[in-house]
């Protein structure tokens, strides 16, 4: 029913009926928006920079499975941009909203102001200006529907206002309708087209080496069971990415573990040597193919996507199927025959385990300082099974996503995109879009460092996640091309210089915020950390100390 009420009131009522439970912000924003939303019910998390609250929208998004709001004034909004790379390359629908100056002090060196509509162009699918109160619930309705549509990605919307706060003291009559469809991601699941099916089925029909990639389009369509149910029907291994690491669980009989440049050498052989491969949800990027090298060129591919654009992007001559990954792989599983590959699932175990021997000796280190293998394995014995994994980009990345394995259908892994320092903040927005799930961080030395002081924030609301630092003193990923690119340099030099860190006791930092701060740096020490932990309230942060620059493996990849 139509009510008389303020923008400030208007704007409140909108988050409320899309489902929106936290609002992540940088002070100074809508601040009478902020007051009017007060019996909302909506959590108002106030953070400590612009990228941060990004982040943190961006983590909660992917655990809540509905979109993450975030917002900062004018003055913020070029650093809220730039905490929408991580969300736009890794598919999840983040709500960017920031103040801008109104139209007549455009243009004339107001205060803090520059143009923002190019600071969102490249990390954001949708950009709009919001002018007069009229257009607040269309704009915002709009926002919601680009976010959750097709690929899910930020949009960015423009508020009249410094503060975005010109128009909220305005009053008009409203009917507040969301609509439900937006409200969660995927917001739509078309299915396939009928010829597309039979073209997928007759591929897979005379394949004698097919292979199953899950990539982060199958994690956000839920795609685990259908994909699993096409593998045991086809006889096909499963690798995924690290974007659809947790889809199946590390014992599923199907599941031949994860492959791309932050992957295991068997996955990626097992790509290498197929003579089928079915991309679910995959960009196919350079991650994902090796630099474009796997599979081999002119390798049959089926490539399962929910927008168009994918689908070929990187292939020519595919077999498309448009569709929401899920509906896709359940009608091709209809519709396919049975089939048998003994030998090539033979040959596919042969390679997962000669990784699994490599890695025995990283899993097993007694090392003090500690091997981050051997944390990996900590972790995999000691996670909760409803456990959530937020890890860092980079050595973080590759350590988790090899060596973590997961075990229980209801755990989740999400990793950075690519932007160092992502995971910390994004697990505080994962653990309020889950509040009932344990959250857990792993991250190194070099990413904790970027948001710090998210610390206060966690401890200020009662965000209580496990931090596990792996505190090596240095940028580890770094120093194999640095010493490339220093050559025969002669000792002594300043090479320590580029990527050397000064010990830091994160453990005693996490304290002085009022968190529980643990040090390990013996694996025997670590069970008995993780349990202090968990039984804990406070946000924790377990400073793991590890060998200084300690490299993890690099999977092999096709020259």
């Amino acid at each position: 029913m139509a009510q008389k009420m303020t923008g400030a009131r208007l704007f409140g009522q909108i988050l409320k009926s899309y489902g929106v439970t936290h609002l992540f912000f940088m002070d100074a924003v809508l601040r009478r928006a902020l007051a009017a939303m007060e019996d909302t019910g909506i959590h108002r998390i106030l953070g400590h920079s612009e990228k941060g609250v990004a982040y943190m929208a961006d983590g909660y998004a992917r655990t809540s499975g509905r979109p993450g709001v975030c917002m900062a004034q004018s003055v913020g909004a070029a650093n809220l941009a730039a905490g929408m790379q991580d969300p736009y390359l890794g598919h999840s629908p983040v709500i960017a909203i920031s103040g801008r100056h109104v139209s007549s002090m455009q243009y004339r060196n107001a205060y803090q102001e520059v143009e923002h509509q190019s600071l969102y162009s490249a990390v954001t699918k949708f950009h709009a200006k919001i002018e007069s109160l009229e257009q607040m619930q269309p704009l915002m309705r709009q926002a919601f529907r680009e976010a959750t549509t097709g690929t899910p990605r930020p949009v960015h919307l423009d508020m009249a206002g410094f503060t975005g706060d010109a128009l909220t003291h305005l009053e008009g009559v409203f009917d507040v309708l969301a609509d439900e469809a937006h409200t969660r991601f995927p917001a739509f699941r078309p299915g396939p087209e009928a010829a597309a099916v039979a073209r997928a089925v007759n591929a897979i029909k005379v394949s004698r080496r097919p292979v199953i990639i899950a990539d982060r389009g199958a994690t956000i369509s839920g795609a685990g069971a259908a994909i699993a149910a096409l593998a045991e029907k086809i006889q096909a291994p499963v690798c995924a990415t690290p974007d659809a690491k947790a889809l199946l669980t590390e014992n599923h009989p199907y599941f031949f573990g994860t492959m791309g440049l932050y992957g295991r050498s068997g996955g990626n052989h097992i790509v290498d040597e197929a003579d089928l491969v079915i991309y679910c949800g995959s960009n196919t990027s350079d991650h994902t193919t090796g630099n474009y090298k796997m599979p081999k060129e002119g390798t049959p591919i089926i490539q399962i996507d929910i927008d168009p654009v994918e689908i070929g992007r990187n292939y020519s001559g595919v077999i498309g199927v448009l569709a929401d990954v899920r509906s896709a792989v359940e009608a091709i599983t209809q519709a396919v025959s049975v089939a048998e590959h003994s030998d090539w699932l033979k040959q596919s175990r042969q390679h997962v385990s000669a990784w699994r021997e490599q890695t025995e000796k990283y899993l097993n280190s007694d090392d003090s300082p500690m091997n981050p293998g051997r944390i990996c394995k900590e972790l995999t014995e000691l996670l909760p099974k409803d456990a959530i994994l937020f890890a860092d980009t980079g050595f973080a990345a590759l350590w988790t996503n090899t060596m973590v394995h997961f075990n229980h259908p209801a755990q989740q892994y999400f990793r950075a995109a690519g932007s160092l320092g992502w995971s910390f903040p994004a697990s505080l927005g994962g653990k309020c879009g889950a509040p009932d799930k344990p959250v857990f961080c792993f991250t190194g030395d070099g990413g904790f460092y970027y948001h710090l002081p998210e610390l206060e924030t966690a401890r200020r609301r009662g965000i209580k996640t496990v931090t596990l630092v792996n505190n090596n003193r240095s940028l580890a990923q770094g120093l194999k091309n640095l010493s490339i690119a220093y050559g025969d340099t002669p000792e002594p030099n300043r090479k320590n210089e580029c990527f050397e860190f000064l010990e830091t006791d994160f453990a005693q930092i996490a304290r002085s915020f009022g968190a529980l701060g643990l040090v390990v740096d013996k694996p025997q020490d670590f069970k008995k950390a993780f349990e202090q932990a968990m039984a804990s309230e406070l946000p924790v942060v377990m400073d793991c100390r590890t060998s200084f620059a300690c490299q993890a493996p690099m999977p092999w990849v096709p020259s």
